[in-house]
């Protein structure tokens, strides 16, 4: 059972954070997947810029609560662009015992709450 890395569970957040922002019909300017590189997506709606965090959130940890001091300056940042700014934590953890870790083995389950704007 190999173990996901951060890296490789911030490539999963993305994956599902960035299907979602597919669905709703953003256009991708920009796609950083390097892990804790920010933003995640820069994307274009309705004419308008939107910076994109994304997150993996362990279990027991809560996705849908965000890290307002870390998001501060991406935020500030966002401001200068003109754009709005959001924030995908994407909950996942083991679907055979949530102790346990993610890994490349076993199946998962998310928990997605979607798209927050800070």
């Amino acid at each position: 059972m190999a173990e996901l890395s951060d890296q490789e569970l911030h490539n999963l957040a993305m994956n599902i954070a960035g299907k979602d922002l597919e669905d709703q019909g953003y256009e991708f300017l920009g796609v950083n997947s390097e892990f804790k590189k920010d933003p995640q997506f820069v994307a274009l709606k309705d004419k308008k810029l939107h910076f994109v965090i994304v997150r993996a959130i362990e279990y027991p940890y809560d996705p849908g609560e965000i890290p307002f001091i870390l998001l501060e300056t991406i935020k500030q940042h966002a401001l200068k662009f003109n754009a709005r700014t959001f924030y995908a934590g994407v909950g996942l953890a083991n679907s055979k015992d949530y102790e346990l870790p993610v890994s490349s083995s076993e199946d998962y389950v998310v928990n997605y709450p979607g798209l927050k704007e800070i």
